[in-house]
Formats: structure tokens, C-alpha cells, sequence
């Protein structure tokens, strides 16, 4: 059994039982049931009245949630009697699901039977000796790295890109910080170094942490394939490289690395590994939820939106800010970006405010931003909204505020809306805590791929770019795309504008009509002194709100070599949209 973890052995005997496939708990779930010791304790089915309901529920008890199921409007639960009593509050029926706790125990039984009554804490060990940068991928999950194949991969682009990555350490784990066999907090920047922001000021720039509970295996991964995406697509990919020349692009890929390597042995752990907090407790029951944590709004909802008890998964912690993973995103937040929000939670940022901050998270599929612990509108709300759903177009989740039936408080978004007044955004990427590689490589990295770029290019004006079209399918004349053309040539230029390109599930972003586009040579429209360059609706008139577009670039004096050309459109409200991009070769 040494090369086994509990979860490749129980999806081995998942298969093998009576039950059908689709009735099984999931691995994921069985997994945690094991882990906690709670083999005789009920679980629970708890029904909703409509889907958008049941999501509110699994962000407030996110924690508790083994099993969802939208579609029949239920979620399976592991409640403790105070969790009971809050849905009950709420008229909701809440039973205990004998079905699956019969299938659980079948299935715990069956591994006992098999010779296997401690491989949990055995294979946790096992997983938990293998340090160092020759560690393995999680066994069964090849497709995620461990905290040291992403250090490495991480230190491995300064080599390979050293003007585009730095490998910065901006802090300490709770472990390291304290003495122990810990990690270093390490943030990974792109950017292209030889260039500066408008006039020499700072470029515009995304914050992307990732894995800040631990559990939630396809974070951290879908951080680093992002890094790869812009690194491998510089000098290639026109998108790919006014981003790195103009941006900046910071990846936290692991906030939690303490937790994180414990996880790696297939235990469902949540929180850091600070070892005051529930000392005595279970490797999962250990620590602090650092995404309660946060000093602004830390416990300010009366115990409804965090813990005060030690051993719970959302345990608060013992004051704001306590751990030092928190304290470095809070630091390194203030170096980021200028205080552009006023005290009061009324005070809104304002409109041509700089920097996104996402917080990448699993699972339920959703795309949030503030306010998590009021129902209150935050006074961004609407700007805020409208980026949500432009995410949630590339992805197909649900965009919505983030309270849930319960507040929650101490969030991530505190450390850059609340103190700053800079774009937050949570996703809740996927189906599990252990996603598949399948649902991985082939949904949910490519999707919300689109939507980080997506963020990467709006990141200078978020509260201003999403609400106008966006521009795709740039492309030049047929012999200029494959040859080059000499200067002075003028070159055929064809794109797309789109202003419907919204997330619908939950509610829908006004459209505008198309009213006009513009193509840039080498100088981005943001730039002082940038050239315009006319575009045409295809059709002979923009009076719809998508268009073909057409124009022909001017190419006098340009130099040999590649040059860039911007192409941006705008709608009848005056808004106009991303930047997408296309080379031009002079030969």
C-alpha cells in the first residue's frame, strides 16, 4: 500500500461496490469522513427552494459541504447541532441522508476489511517525509504540483525569462515564522523590466493569490499556468506581450504552504498550520482560516461569519491579522497600490481606480466580490458587478456578491477593496477540493484562463473597461500576416466588437450599440500623443451591438521587425472596451 494514498484506494473500492457510480459519495467526500473520524456521525441532506439559495449556502457553510447537487437542489452536509439550528431558523428541511451514510459505511468497512484500518495517518506520514524540490506530483492528481515543483517552477522563469520574472520572497509561513521546518511566502512578478508605466509612473497591477486553503488543489496550478501562458507567449503572442510591457503581474501561488504540504497527503485541510490554535486536534482541525483572518471586517458579524472556537474549520484566530500568511498579503497589498478608498464602508473608490486582486479558491463554480459580511450593496457594487459578469462569460459560473445566507467576515477582498479601494474578486473554481485532472485540463484551466488574461488586460481602468465592447479575431490582409509587408505599405486590418459578452446566470449586463473602433501602431491609446487610426463597421454602418470592423494601417516610417497594433471599440454609452492586439512584421 505505500504507493497508494487513502483517496486512490478509496476510489479503487468506489468502483467496485454495488452501488451505482452516480450514487456513491465522491472520493472527496469519503475522504474527509475518514480523515475526521466521523465514520458514525450523521450526515446530513439539506434542501433549498432554488438554486441561487443553495449557492449562498455553500459559501456560509463552505466548510460542511461533502456533496452538491444544484440541479435537485440539495446539498450534503457534515453539520455540527448549532449549523442545524441556523438552517432550521431559515425553514429549511434539513434530514439526515441514510443513503449516504449507509454508502460511506460500506465503503470505510470495506477498506477495513481490506487490510487498510489506519492508511489515512499512515499515507499522511508517508507524504509528509517526502520534503525537498524531488518530490513527486500528488499521487492520483499528476496534473497539480506540490509547494516544491512549484518553487521550482516559479525560480525556473528567472532563468529562462530573467527580464520578465522575478522570484520575490515577501514573507514567512506560520511554520517558518515560528521556529519550524516552514516555507517562505514567495510572490512571482511579471513584467517586461525595460519598460515603465505612462510618464515613468508604476504600471498597473493584478494580484493573484492561490491555494490559501489548503484543500483546494486546483489553485495554485491554474496560478502557474497563467505564468506560463504570458511567459511563453511573449515575443509570439501580441496579447501576451503588451500585457507584460504595460502591466505588472503578481502570483502569491501558494499562501498557504504549511497546510498546503499536509494536504498534498490527500487530508482535506483547510486552515494553516498554526499549532496554538487547537493544538491537541486532528491535522484538518489545526490552525486558523486565514481567509477569516483579514483586520478589515475581522469578526464584526457576531460570530455568524467566522468561529471563535480553535478547532473549527473557520476559526477567525486570535486577533486581526495574527498569522503572518495574512500579513503579508496585507503588506504586500499596501506596497501594490496607493489608499484611493475614504474610512467610511460608504466611501467608494474612485472610478479610474488601478488594480485587480483575485483570490482563487474551490469549488462551487462562482465568481464574487464584496461586500461578504452585509447584504449591503458595496459602494463599487455596480462596477464591481459588471467585471464579476464579464469574468463569469469565460468561465460559466455564477457572478453574485458574496454574502451567503450568513455573512462572512476577515475575507481576502479586505486587504484590497476594503483598505484601498481596489478591485476583489474570489473564484470559486470547479466541482471539489480534489478536482480531477480531466475536469482540470479540459474546463476548468482553459476557461478561467481567458478570464485571468481577461483581468490582466483591464486591470489599469477595472471600473471603467468592462462596461464596453470587447474586441476579437484582430487580424491583418493575408499576405501581410504571412510575410510581412515593406514600410510604406498599407496593410488591411479586420476585427470584431462585441458588447454582449456577459455572464446571464443571475442576472444581465446592459448592451450597448457599437459606435465606433480605433486601431494604434506600437504606442497603446492610454499613451500621451498615441495616433488613431479609424475603423469602419464592416457593414457600412455601426448600429448593432456587435460589428465586423475594418481599416487600412499606415506603415511609412515604421522600422524593420515586429510592431504591434491595438485595436479597441467603443459602444454608445462612450465606453470602450479591452485592448486585443496583433503583430505587424516589416520587412
Amino acid at each position: 500500500m505505500n504507493a497508494l494514498t487513502t483517496l486512490a484506494a478509496a476510489a479503487l473500492l468506489a468502483c467496485t461496490l454495488a452501488a451505482p457510480a452516480s450514487a456513491a459519495p465522491s472520493v472527496e467526500a469519503l475522504d474527509r469522513m475518514a480523515q475526521d473520524e466521523i465514520a458514525g456521525n450523521p450526515i446530513y441532506r439539506v434542501y433549498f427552494p432554488d438554486a441561487d439559495m443553495a449557492a449562498k449556502a455553500a459559501i456560509s457553510f463552505g466548510g460542511a459541504v461533502l456533496e452538491s447537487n444544484y440541479d435537485k437542489l440539495y446539498l450534503v452536509m457534515d453539520l455540527s447541532p448549532a449549523e442545524i439550528k441556523k438552517l432550521q431558523a431559515l425553514n429549511l428541511r434539513v434530514e439526515p441522508d441514510t443513503a449516504f451514510m449507509a454508502r460511506r459505511d460500506a465503503m470505510l468497512n470495506a477498506l477495513r476489511r481490506a487490510g487498510m484500518p489506519s492508511i489515512l495517518g499512515k499515507a499522511a506520514q508517508e507524504r509528509l517525509a517526502i520534503q525537498g524540490a524531488d518530490a513527486e506530483a500528488i499521487p492520483g492528481y499528476a496534473c497539480y504540483e506540490t509547494v516544491e515543483e512549484t518553487f521550482a517552477a516559479a525560480q525556473g522563469f528567472t532563468v529562462s525569462h530573467p527580464q520578465l520574472a522575478d522570484w520575490i520572497d515577501a514573507g514567512n509561513s506560520w511554520q517558518k515564522a515560528n521556529g519550524g521546518a516552514g516555507y517562505d511566502l514567495m510572490v512571482l512578478k511579471l513584467t517586461n523590466k525595460n519598460t515603465t508605466g505612462v510618464g515613468g509612473s508604476d504600471k498597473p497591477r493584478l494580484l493573484i493569490n492561490a491555494a490559501i486553503h489548503a484543500r483546494e488543489y486546483a489553485t495554485a496550478p491554474l496560478a502557474l499556468a497563467l505564468a506560463r501562458k504570458l511567459l511563453d507567449g511573449y515575443g509570439s503572442d501580441a496579447d501576451a506581450t503588451w500585457i507584460l510591457d504595460h502591466h505588472e503581474v503578481h502570483l502569491l501561488l501558494q499562501t498557504n504552504p504549511d497546510g498546503r504540504k499536509i494536504a498534498e497527503s490527500g487530508l482535506l485541510k483547510r486552515k494553516n498550520h498554526d499549532t496554538t490554535a487547537c493544538g491537541g486536534g486532528s491535522q484538518n482541525a489545526i490552525g486558523v482560516d486565514l481567509n477569516r483572518n483579514f483586520s478589515f471586517s475581522w469578526n464584526v458579524t457576531n460570530g455568524q461569519g467566522s468561529s471563535g472556537q480553535p478547532c473549527a474549520e473557520t476559526y477567525r484566530g486570535s486577533s486581526a491579522g495574527s498569522e503572518p500568511e495574512v500579513d503579508t498579503i496585507e503588506e504586500y497589498a499596501k506596497v501594490l497600490w496607493p489608499d484611493r478608498r475614504g474610512p467610511a464602508k460608504t466611501d467608494a473608490a474612485p472610478a479610474d481606480t488601478s488594480g485587480i486582486h483575485i483570490d482563487l479558491h474551490s469549488y462551487s463554480q462562482l465568481v464574487l466580490w464584496p461586500w461578504g459580511d452585509t447584504n449591503g450593496q458595496a459602494p463599487n457594487g455596480p462596477a464591481l458587478q459588471t467585471l464579476g459578469r464579464k469574468f463569469a462569460y469565460f468561465n460559466n459560473y455564477k457572478p453574485q456578491q458574496s454574502v451567503g445566507l450568513y455573512p462572512t467576515d476577515g475575507t481576502s477582498d479586505g486587504a484590497s477593496y476594503g483598505e484601498l479601494g481596489v478591485a476583489a474578486y474570489t473564484f470559486e473554481l470547479g466541482t471539489s477540493f480534489f478536482q480531477s485532472c480531466s475536469a482540470y485540463d479540459n474546463t476548468i484551466k482553459p476557461q478561467n484562463l481567458d478570464a485571468l488574461m481577461y483581468a490582466a488586460k483591464v486591470v489599469r481602468t477595472p471600473y471603467q473597461t468592462p462596461a464596453g465592447p470587447d474586441t476579437l479575431n484582430v487580424a491583418l490582409g493575408r499576405k501581410a500576416a504571412a510575410n510581412g509587408v515593406p514600410a510604406g505599405k498599407r496593410v488591411q486590418i479586420t476585427a470584431q466588437a462585441n458588447d454582449t459578452r456577459y455572464g446571464t446566470k443571475g442576472g444581465t449586463e446592459p448592451s450597448q450599440l457599437i459606435a465606433g473602433a480605433e486601431a494604434y501602431i506600437d504606442t497603446p491609446p492610454w499613451v500621451p500623443g498615441a495616433n488613431a487610426v479609424t475603423l469602419n463597421a464592416t457593414d457600412g454602418a455601426y448600429d448593432a451591438s456587435t460589428e465586423g470592423l475594418k481599416g487600412r494601417l499606415p506603415t511609412a516610417g515604421l522600422s524593420t521587425g515586429n510592431h504591434i497594433v491595438y485595436v479597441r471599440a467603443r459602444d454608445a454609452a462612450g465606453n470602450w472596451g479591452a485592448v486585443s492586439a496583433v503583430f505587424l512584421k516589416i520587412n
